[in-house]
């Protein structure tokens, strides 16, 4: 993982960096909110970039993506958009009228925004 394009991605979303150390390879991120995030760079790439928690037979535990839960998907979308990331997904209607995008970040991470509070058009 490049650190640096990660770190700028996060800064934009209100996080500041609160620990790195290249010895182990590790970036701690923390939001005022209280949201912290641990980048990781430990790993090494024998699949060819695919992710290995989905695009390979052999499974391996972890996470694929992450959700927030937003008062607007609409507005959480254009604001992403405004950063620079684009939709992969969305929007889809699930049940519940809660509806969903989907970006992919610089980290590799797929982010899910989902809303439940309006209709989206």
């Amino acid at each position: 993982m490049e650190f640096g394009r990660a770190i700028s991605f996060y800064e934009k979303l209100g996080f500041t960096v609160t620990r790195q150390d290249s010895k182990e390879h590790v970036v701690v991120l923390k939001h005022t909110c209280g949201i912290e995030i641990k980048l990781l760079d430990s790993g090494d790439d024998e699949n060819e970039r695919r992710n290995v928690l989905m695009d390979v037979d052999m499974k391996y535990p972890g996470y694929t993506h992450y959700a927030i839960q937003v008062d607007s998907a609409n507005e959480a979308k254009l604001f992403l958009e405004h950063l620079g990331l684009t939709v992969t997904e969305g929007s889809v209607t699930l049940g519940m009228a809660r509806h969903r995008y989907s970006f992919a970040t610089p980290t590799e991470t797929s982010l899910n925004l989902l809303s439940s509070k309006e209709p989206e058009t």
